[in-house]
């Protein structure tokens, strides 16, 4: 069965960019010269994707807007002869189609999902996590996508990290079936270092089934009040198969200040009209402040 739609979790309150996020959706802080969302959106595209289901919140509207036409800006552009631009702004509008479903309390990631279940189809979907930018020749959700085909099971992306830093992480204890592929055996959520099954961190790339929605629907809050997606995971085992695999690209966490910093660097380095310049003025600071940074 062919996927067509892919569920994007934007209901959080980004309270690690306030104040930036006060007023605006984190997920549409640029990196570069897009919001960070729209790198992820253009991934799901890229790998086949037509309707875009994204979990909302109240203050929220502004990323359905964002990928909505805005004839008055058009207008303006066409009467300026502004047509470069015009072109841009028009093709963000009418990249994919558009659905969008309240997440009324903040209650998990699994609950995010299933506020989605209602305009799903009972088919297979994607999952995207806006925090998770992943930037590539090649989109990575197709990686799971191509998996689910041959399988027909949920897939879960995942990539190697630091076992000191798994503690922020989900994690899979997996059986190998070939380079890059695991079958799931377990999965555990932010484990103790000493005590996680692996190195192999859960990353926001989901491939998942209706069967994987039942079994959400079934799963208790934890102690938090939250229904977590890889507890309803862990628990859909008992169906079937469920396979783990990477995912080509360079990923950053969007939601770590840190990384989204090195993403407006590195992105911008790459960007085909600005990353000359940019370059340049980069070999500039450094020279001119090489000697501090090496002293910090």
């Amino acid at each position: 069965m062919t996927l067509r739609r892919a569920v994007f979790p934007v209901a959080g309150y980004g309270t690690r960019f306030l104040p930036a996020s006060k007023a605006i959706p984190k997920e549409l802080l640029p990196i570069v010269d897009k919001p960070a969302l729209q790198y992820v959106v253009e991934e799901a595209v890229a790998a086949g994707i037509e309707i875009a289901v994204f979990v909302t919140a109240e203050g929220k509207s502004a990323i359905e807007d964002h990928f909505d036409r805005n004839l008055r800006l058009e207008t303006f552009l066409a009467e300026r002869g502004k047509d470069d631009l015009l072109e841009v702004v028009r093709q963000v509008g009418r990249m994919v189609q558009v659905v969008s479903v309240r997440q009324k309390e903040a209650l998990g990631l699994g609950h995010a999902v299933l506020q989605a279940a209602s305009v799903l189809a009972n088919e297979p979907f994607a999952v995207l996590l806006g925090d998770d930018v992943i930037v590539g020749e090649k989109p990575a959700i197709a990686a799971l996508m191509s998996l689910h085909r041959s399988t027909s099971a949920p897939v879960i992306a995942v990539m190697e990290v630091p076992r000191s830093e798994i503690r922020h992480y989900g994690c899979i204890s997996g059986e190998p079936v070939s380079e890059g592929v695991w079958r799931v055996l377990d999965l555990v959520e932010k484990p103790d270092p000493a005590k996680a099954p692996s190195n192999l961190a859960i990353i926001g790339r989901y491939v998942l089934t209706p069967a994987v929605v039942d079994r959400l629907a079934a799963t208790p809050a934890d102690r938090a009040g939250e229904i977590q997606l890889t507890e309803g995971l862990r628990r859909s085992l008992a169906d079937g198969p469920v396979f783990a695999c990477t995912f080509p690209g360079r990923r950053y966490d969007a939601g770590n200040k840190s990384d989204f910093l090195r993403a407006t660097v590195e992105i911008g380095m790459r960007h085909p009209e600005l990353g000359p310049t940019f370059r340049r003025t980069l070999l500039e600071l450094l020279a001119d402040n090489g000697a501090a940074l090496r002293d910090e």
